[in-house]
C-alpha cells in the first residue's frame, strides 16, 4: 500500500541584507508551504555567500555542500531574487550554478520538481525581466516553473495602497506555495 510523506520544499534567495524584501517574500511563501503540509528549508543571503562556482573544484565549502544536499533531497524549490540591473542577482545565480554538481544524479538538477519563482524590485520592468530570467534558468535545470511567478514592486506606497499591495503579494505567494506543494505531493508516494 502506498502512503504519502511530507514533501520537502527548499527555498533559496534573498540578498546580503537581512530581512530584504526578497528574503521576506521567500520566508512568507515557505510559511504558506508549511501550512499546506510541506517541510521546508531556507537558504538566505548569509547561506548563499558562496565561493564563485568552479566545476573543477571538488571540495565544496560547507554551506555549498549543505545547499546541494538539500536540493538533492527536495521535492520542490522556491527561488527569490532581487531584480539587480534587470536580472537575477549574482549571488542567487552563483548558488544556482552549484546545481551543476547534481548533473550526474539519478534526478539531475531540478528534474521532476516544481519551482516557484519570486522577483522583488523597485519597478515593474526589472520584475518582469528577472522573472523571465529565473524561468529560463529553471527550464535549463529541467525544472517545472509554476504557472504563477510572483513579482513584487518594492516602490514605497503609503497607507491603504501599501496595505493593499501587501495583501495582494501575500495572496500570490500563497498560490505559488500551493502550486509547488501540490506538484510535490504528487511525487511523494512511498511504499
Amino acid at each position: 500500500m502506498l502512503a504519502k510523506r511530507r514533501p520537502l520544499i527548499v527555498g533559496l534567495g534573498g540578498t546580503t541584507r537581512p530581512n530584504s524584501s526578497s528574503e521576506l517574500a521567500l520566508r512568507t511563501a515557505l510559511g504558506f508551504a508549511e501550512e499546506a503540509g510541506a517541510s521546508t528549508l531556507f537558504f538566505g543571503g548569509h547561506d548563499l555567500q558562496l565561493p564563485i562556482y568552479d566545476p573543477y573544484v571538488k571540495d565544496r565549502a560547507e554551506n555549498a555542500a549543505r545547499l546541494i544536499e538539500a536540493l538533492r533531497s527536495s521535492d520542490g524549490v522556491m527561488i527569490a531574487s532581487p531584480g539587480y540591473h534587470g536580472s537575477v542577482s549574482g549571488m542567487v545565480k552563483n548558488a544556482l550554478d552549484y546545481t551543476e554538481d547534481m548533473s550526474g544524479d539519478a534526478r539531475p538538477y531540478f528534474d521532476g520538481r516544481a519551482v516557484g519563482c519570486i522577483a522583488c524590485a523597485l519597478g515593474n520592468q526589472s520584475i518582469g525581466a528577472t522573472l523571465m530570467a529565473m524561468r529560463s534558468i529553471v527550464h535549463a535545470l529541467r525544472g517545472w516553473p509554476t504557472p504563477l511567478g510572483v513579482g513584487i514592486n518594492t516602490a514605497m506606497a503609503s497607507g491603504v495602497e501599501a496595505e493593499s499591495q501587501k495583501q495582494q503579494a501575500e495572496r500570490q505567494l500563497r498560490i505559488l506555495a500551493r502550486q509547488v506543494v501540490n506538484f510535490a505531493n504528487a511525487n511523494c508516494l512511498v511504499d
